[in-house]
């Protein structure tokens, strides 16, 4: 396997990512947009224990009948759960949700599991503070790459870093998962996980090319970053292996709350390991020999 070209491959490494990324801007206009939970977009949530299995659409159907109030979206939580949302409602069309459902379904429950309400407001100001928290850790890792390695490093990385969080938010849009402020730390906790995971194959690569330009033998920069991704493979596999098993496992025995954080986890940690291997070295590689080349011709 050591003797397989990666950096001649790149294009084709690259293909897997663009095509999730395209099902992702195919699902988006066919489902109207992201799933925004009542934290991006304002509304409410409840929580109510069915008591037992129940049909989403049924009970969407029943609740946009009896409240005359669009969307109502249900969803299954976790064994008999349902996961009311609506638009802005006051509280006596909250008490009118829970006592319909109480009425309809013989639930034996007093009140909601849970009841949960934000303004269209401060949906606006959690997007704007993501955008610019997520813009503030991009910067850094910019500015810290640049610094311990070279810019076409940090530009490289931050351009693998946006692929991540542009396949975890295409994957949220072909699963039409709800997007929320779980998905926000779980983009942060991903983006300094990959970048850690791309520094690793960066300084392995700057090992190796100690002294480059004294070499005789005429071994080409894209060779030499092959043999480093090579060399590191069995650390960031290890690395990514061992920290899924994890993941994978409280995402199959936690709580709703607990996979919801577990869900992008496992696309990031996945499509981190990926670009650090497949993405972020092969360009730079070719990049780097393009410049040597250019600069030999003159």
């Amino acid at each position: 396997m050591k003797n397989f070209d990666i950096i001649s491959n790149k294009m084709k490494f690259l293909l897997l990512p663009l095509l999730v990324i395209v099902a992702g801007i195919v699902m988006y206009f066919v489902n109207g947009g992201f799933n925004f939970d009542i934290e991006f977009m304002g509304g409410v949530r409840m929580q109510v224990d069915m008591e037992k299995d129940f049909n989403n659409e049924e009970v969407s159907a029943f609740l946009e009948e009896k409240l005359g109030i669009s969307p109502v979206i249900v969803q299954a939580g976790s064994g008999t759960t349902a996961t009311i949302k609506t638009q802005p409602i006051d509280d006596e069309q909250k008490n009118l949700i829970f006592s319909s459902l109480k009425e309809q379904y013989g639930l034996t429950a007093e009140a909601p599991m849970s009841v949960n309400s934000a303004s269209a407001s401060f949906g606006s100001e959690v997007q704007g503070k993501a955008f610019i928290y997520t813009l503030i850790a991009i910067i850094c890792i910019l500015l810290y790459i640049a610094l311990r390695f070279e810019w076409r490093s940090a530009i490289m990385a931050v351009l693998s870093l946006a692929l991540n969080i542009l396949v975890m938010m295409a994957i949220y849009a072909i699963t039409y998962t709800p997007l929320n402020t779980t998905f926000i730390a779980a983009m942060l906790t991903i983006i300094g996980y990959s970048i850690n995971n791309t520094i690793v194959v960066f300084d392995r690569i700057r090992e190796n090319m100690k002294g480059f330009k004294a070499r005789k033998n005429g071994e080409r920069v894209s060779s030499i970053v092959n043999r480093s991704i090579w060399e590191s493979m069995g650390r960031t596999l290890n690395t990514t292996i061992t920290t899924l098993i994890t993941i994978v496992l409280l995402y199959f025995i936690g709580v709703a709350s607990i996979k919801e954080f577990a869900f992008p986890l496992i696309i990031g940690v996945l499509a981190g390991a990926y670009s650090s291997i497949f993405i972020a070295s092969p360009f730079w590689a070719a990049w780097k020999e393009s410049e040597i080349e250019a600069a030999n011709q003159k």
